[in-house]
């Protein structure tokens, strides 16, 4: 299985404080991914005005899906979100390996400015 036993466990259960998506995640880069998918899913969808029923009807995909993926708790497959940029015309899957490490070598998606600033 992809991911091994770590994928026994949720996306959002790998963030180290309760700021889904915009949590500092543990080091496992595929919950790094799936909080960066939907950072910019629901980043889009509130760009467009758009609700979560009417992109499911748009996008071809079941709205608890799109749900579960905003709440972090399915890992989003690659026909879901390819479904979803689509529908959108943006893209949602992160530039991961762009991502600058840490002090520790760890390698985290940069925070938003706008997140940086409201962090302060």
């Amino acid at each position: 299985m992809p991911g091994g036993t770590r994928r026994h466990k949720k996306p959002f259960e790998y963030a180290l404080d309760a700021n889904w998506p915009y949590a500092v995640m543990d080091a496992f880069r595929a919950a790094q991914i799936g909080q960066a998918v939907a950072r910019a899913l629901a980043e889009a969808m509130e760009r467009q005005k758009v609700s979560a029923n009417t992109l499911a009807t748009k996008a071809e995909v079941n709205r608890q899906v799109i749900a579960n993926i905003l709440a972090g708790t399915t890992w989003p497959d690659l026909l879901t979100v390819g479904c979803l940029e689509t529908a959108l015309g943006e893209y949602l899957w992160p530039r991961h390996l762009d991502w600058p490490a840490d002090d520790n070598g760890v390698v985290q998606q940069p925070m938003p400015p706008q997140r940086q600033r409201d962090a302060e």
